[in-house]
Parts: C-alpha cells; sequence; structure tokens
C-alpha cells in the first residue's frame, strides 16, 4: 500500500482493474484505494504481468503492506490443464453401441418417420441457438477495439461522451482519464437538453407508495466513517464560535451579467460566485493573517502561503477538499479554472494525494443547493472555515445619487465563518468578515476580466 499523504496511514481496496495474468503497464491504472483523504486510481510503479493478488477487494490495510505481485512475463500463470479432455475420450468407448443404431435404421426405409420424433427437441427458441451461444460468450469491449478501465468508462458515461471519438493515448491505444477530460473540454456546440416544464402543484402526481416498513441498518463505508471521526474530533479540540455577515453581491452579479456568456464560450463552465469569493478572501486575509493558521499545542502557527481548499460533494457519498494553491497569486479567471478542475477530479476520482494535502483555510459551498444559512465544522487543524449559501434577488435600501434613500433590487447572499476562539476573538473574526463583504461589493471585477 503506498503512501497517499503524510497523515494517511491506511486504505481500502475498492476495485482491482487487472486480473492475474494480465499485462501491466508502468504508470497504467492497476487498483482503486479509497482513504480517509482521497478515493483514487493507483498507478503500477514496475511493467510486467500480475502474478498474484494478496489483498482483495474490500480489505483495509496499513501502509507498506503487499497488495499485488508483478512479475516478468515468463512468471505468469500457466494456464489451467485441459486435463479433461482425456478423460472424455475413455468414456467414448461406451459411444460404440449406438453405433449399431445407425446400421439397423438403413435397413426399413420407414425408419426416418419415427426419426422425426426427436425433431420435438429441435424447434429451439431464438434465445436457445447452439451456434448464437459461442457468439454471445464472446467478450465484447465497449467499443470497436478500445480498452478501457471501469473509472474511465464510467467517466465516459457522466460526460456523455462517444468512446469511438475519443483517440488513446494509453498503451495500445488505451484510453486514460486525461484523454477523457480533453474530450470533454474540447466537445463544444453541443446543445444542452432543454430543461423540463416544472409540474404545478395541482399537476404533481401523488406520492408513491412505501414498499418497506421498518428500518434499515447501512453499514458506514470508509469515507464516511473517516469523516464522521474527523467532525467528532473537531468539535471536542476547537473552541467553535460562528459569525456570520450579508453581503451585497450587485457589484459580482454585474459582471455575471455581462461576461458569464463569453466566459462559459471561452472556458467551457459557468462562472460562479464562489471565485469571486476566493479572491476576496485572498486580499482580506493579508489584513488579517490569523485566520489563515493552523493551532500546535500552545501556539498558533500563522501560514504566509494562501492555500484554499475547496470543498467538493462526492453525488451525496462524501466530501472532499482539494487546494487551490498559492491562491493569492491567481487572478480571478484562473481561481475560476483551479476550482472548476480540481471539482471534476475529485468526482471521477482523479486526484493525487498533492491535490488535498497542505490547506490553510477551507471555503464549503451550499449557495448551488439554495440555503441561507450554514454553520460548518473546523477543518482541523485549521481555526477557521467559511460557509458561502445562496445568492437571491432581495429589497435593499441604496442611498442615492442626491444622498437620499431608495429602495432597489439586488443580488444578496450570507457568508458565515466558524473559527476557533483559541485562535482569536469575536472582534477580530467580525472584522475579517466586515473587510470580505467589502471587497465583494466594492472591487473593480471588471478589471480582474480584462
Amino acid at each position: 500500500m503506498p503512501q497517499l499523504g503524510e497523515t494517511v496511514t491506511e486504505g481500502t481496496i475498492t476495485k482491482w482493474l487487472k486480473a492475474v495474468g494480465d499485462t501491466v503497464a508502468v504508470d497504467e491504472p492497476l487498483f482503486e484505494v479509497s482513504t480517509d483523504k482521497v478515493d483514487s486510481e493507483v498507478p503500477s510503479p514496475v511493467a510486467g504481468v500480475l502474478t498474484e493478488i494478496v489483498v482483495p477487494e474490500g480489505d483495509t490495510v496499513e501502509v507498506g503492506v503487499r497488495l499485488a505481485v508483478v512479475g516478468d512475463a515468463g512468471s505468469a500463470p500457466a494456464p489451467a490443464e485441459p486435463a479433461s479432455p482425456p478423460e472424455p475420450a475413455s468414456t467414448a468407448e461406451p459411444a460404440s453401441p449406438p453405433e449399431p443404431a445407425p446400421e439397423a435404421a438403413s435397413p426399413p426405409p420407414p425408419a426416418p418417420a419415427p426419426a422425426a420424433a426427436p425433431v420435438p427437441a429441435a424447434p429451439r427458441s431464438p434465445a436457445t441457438p447452439a451456434a448464437a451461444a459461442p457468439a454471445a460468450a464472446a467478450p465484447g469491449p465497449t467499443s470497436a477495439g478500445i480498452v478501457t478501465s471501469p473509472l474511465v468508462r464510467k467517466m465516459i458515461g457522466e460526460r456523455g461522451l462517444d468512446p469511438a471519438a475519443i483517440t488513446g493515448t494509453g498503451e495500445g491505444g488505451r484510453i486514460t482519464r486525461r484523454d477523457v477530460e480533453s474530450a470533454a473540454a474540447n466537445r463544444t456546440g453541443s446543445p444542452a437538453p432543454a430543461p423540463s416544464p416544472r409540474p404545478s402543484r395541482d399537476s404533481a402526481p401523488p406520492p408513491a407508495p412505501r414498499t418497506t416498513t421498518g428500518d434499515e441498518r447501512i453499514p458506514f463505508d470508509n469515507i464516511r466513517r473517516r469523516t464522521a471521526e474527523h467532525m467528532v474530533a473537531s468539535k471536542a479540540v476547537s473552541a467553535h464560535v460562528a459569525t456570520a455577515v450579508e453581503v451585497d453581491f450587485e457589484a459580482v452579479e454585474r459582471v455575471r451579467r455581462t461576461h458569464g456568456v463569453p466566459f462559459r464560450a471561452e472556458e467551457g463552465f459557468g462562472l460562479t460566485y464562489l471565485p469571486f469569493i476566493v479572491r476576496a478572501y485572498c486580499d482580506a486575509v493579508h489584513s488579517f493573517p490569523s485566520v489563515n493558521a493552523s493551532v500546535d499545542g500552545d501556539a498558533l502557527v500563522v501560514h504566509h502561503d494562501v492555500n484554499v481548499g475547496i470543498a467538493v460533494d462526492l453525488e451525496f457519498a462524501g466530501l472532499i477538499a482539494p487546494v487551490v494553491r498559492a491562491a493569492d497569486t491567481l487572478r480571478l479567471r484562473t481561481v475560476a479554472r483551479e476550482i472548476n478542475q480540481l471539482a471534476q477530479r475529485a468526482r471521477s476520482k482523479a486526484l493525487g494525494p498533492d491535490e488535498i494535502m497542505g490547506g490553510t483555510f477551507t471555503i464549503t459551498n451550499m449557495g448551488p443547493f439554495g440555503t441561507l444559512f450554514t454553520v460548518p465544522i473546523i477543518n482541523q487543524p485549521q481555526v477557521a472555515i467559511l460557509a458561502t449559501d445562496g445568492v437571491r434577488k432581495r429589497p435593499v435600501v441604496v442611498e442615492g445619487p442626491d444622498g437620499d434613500d431608495a429602495i432597489a433590487i439586488h443580488a444578496t447572499g450570507v457568508l458565515t465563518l466558524s473559527w476557533d476562539h483559541r485562535a482569536f476573538d469575536g472582534a477580530y473574526a467580525a472584522s475579517f468578515l466586515h473587510t470580505l463583504g467589502e471587497i465583494l461589493e466594492t472591487r473593480d471585477w471588471e478589471a480582474e476580466l480584462a
């Protein structure tokens, strides 16, 4: 089991991508592993033939444990001996008695009529022809001559791609996950599916009747178990406090309305509020460095590198926070691209260990789910985490050109900071949030996308 991060001590084998006897190339995906940090494919460090699988799927082992044996081509396991053919040869001797039967059948010409008796066995259904059985048993690849791993096939299906249209760059034309990501990024002009009409409350179908009763016990998988352990430990270690501010996102919204369509055409994905918030955080944290810190015993360790973890939902099966490194050195467009690419790799289990390590601050984005107010749990050993909730149009009071107050419709949302009272106090947290909101409201975001 390889070392998949500084704090990772064990991993669970979720799937073997090769079988005993298969040829393995260097850096070719060999198996999938799940740890408390990441679910990913692990490439083979050597080339050869997989001669033995030591740890089966579903087993959890510590780092350093031998998982499999890869030998040279000569060490491939010998195929099973066809010992059965000689035995049928001996049993073929009793088959000689039936031979006289055809001889006896030759004298009487009417014998063919009784021979029609076996014919009832002849009318086979289309599903049971003897000749069709071998054809059905013939292995059928996902497409003509294309070889893919289960993970790559899943990625192709999720992105709605045609595997026959993807050029494989792996050994023997094998399609890799990078080929799929490249094909998805290069695909342009595909019409978006038309939105289905929203059913009215009166036309909504009645709720489906319950098919089961009682309780069902669902054991935690590896990622859920580790998440639970970390969250409970965080609540036990940190003195959690939550502070929230309401932010007027109208300046951001104007840029999204103006540049959203060109941005999507250029980058291949939408311009959300999240990269604006990351950029604003990177500017605000320089005035409040204790937010970008961790606790070590009785000391506060302030990090001068700003590495922002972005929590990504894994289709309700878990949560992971890949890291945008040196985020304070990136402009808005680059931040948006990094967030999008990290989220895609997280959901396709293609993250590397270095992409989830070293975060100094975390942002969890509940906005797409339309939430109003979220109080997240701190990602240890960090001292703070920011929750971004849904942005909606609401009436707000604004000051007009003549100094009079007026009511306008603006896009507004709530930002909530969960912070560790061991690291700083309420006034510090409130001042940081105020500065963050002020940057979002007053920054010249047009210049960021110029």
